[in-house]
């Protein structure tokens, strides 16, 4: 089974307390690792520049289709504070133009606008199961490159789930968590992700299945929802069934917590996230809406 993923690969300069790490990262990272996990083939739909290390994707058998650049790599500063990330765009590489590609699923999770409404829509037609991480099409930056959301029009018609945080929610809809959850089912979206921190939410037809990650201490959270997102992805794709998905989902992301690295070394090996699915299985509170 094979999953495409378009997003950019990243250089990250991370800054913990006093501590810094420059790694590499990116949606197309995250994503494609988490997925080979799962022993899908990946297909990256990505650009990186020649200061990318494009051997380590070859390395992890992550293809990759039309993705070198002449500019350099889309390069971050991630300053982190607990659960908090202030985020500065100090490079942005290119716009990824989107090859038809014929995938078990699609998973689209921009870091910079970098995927175009027009991309989207091919996408959209190519894709058996598509999730959208909307982040990326909600950042903006100021002079100083200091990265924050901005209202967007997002058309969701023929995207089957989306992932999103009470901060993202609120530049596509608004109201109560519920509220908005609701609303973007409505756009068209069948299985709706709300990450709230340690709290997270899945809205399918009229019930909202909920779980808590038990981790209190958090480290390097970059990557986390990417990982989260390839998980449920790939065991949607593997076994149809949204609650195992969506356990897989937070075992993913409780074990990446865990692991307490920086980077791409959070990425959590199956065993690890199958025995955390487990026990969120058993735990799984649902209510009808």
């Amino acid at each position: 089974m094979k999953i495409c993923v378009v997003g950019h690969c990243a250089i990250d300069t991370i800054k913990i307390e006093d501590s810094q790490y420059e790694q590499i990262g990116g949606s197309a990272c995250y994503c494609g690792l988490t997925a080979r996990q799962f022993g899908f083939d990946v297909e990256l739909q990505t650009k990186f520049g020649k200061d990318f290390p494009k051997q380590y994707l070859s390395d992890n058998k992550i293809k990759f289709i039309n993705s070198e650049s002449e500019n350099n790599t889309t390069h971050f500063k991630i300053e982190i504070n607990g659960s908090d990330r202030k985020l500065i765009l100090e490079n942005f590489c290119e716009d990824i133009e989107y090859q038809s590609s014929k995938c078990d699923g699609h998973l689209v999770s921009p870091i910079f606008n970098e995927i175009s409404s027009d991309s989207l829509s091919k996408i959209k037609n190519d894709s058996n199961f598509l999730l959208v991480d909307p982040q990326g099409f909600l950042r903006k930056k100021d002079l100083q490159g200091n990265v924050f959301l901005d209202k967007t029009s997002l058309d969701l018609s023929n995207v089957n789930a989306i992932k999103v945080n009470p901060e993202e929610s609120d530049q596509i809809v608004s109201g109560t968590p519920d509220e908005k959850m609701m609303a973007l089912q409505k756009k068209g979206v069948e299985y709706v992700l709300y990450t709230n921190k340690v709290d997270v939410s899945l809205l399918v037809k009229n019930k909202i299945y909920s779980i808590t990650l038990p981790n209190k201490e958090i480290h390097d959270t970059t990557g986390i929802g990417d990982i989260f997102c390839s998980a449920f992805v790939s065991t949607m794709l593997k076994e149809k069934d949204f609650l195992w998905a969506f356990c897989f989902a937070g075992g993913a992301a409780q074990a990446a917590l865990d692991s307490k690295n920086v980077g791409l070394l959070k990425i959590p090996k199956k065993g690890t996230i199958q025995n955390n699915a487990s026990y969120f299985y058993n735990l799984v509170k649902f209510r009808d809406i």
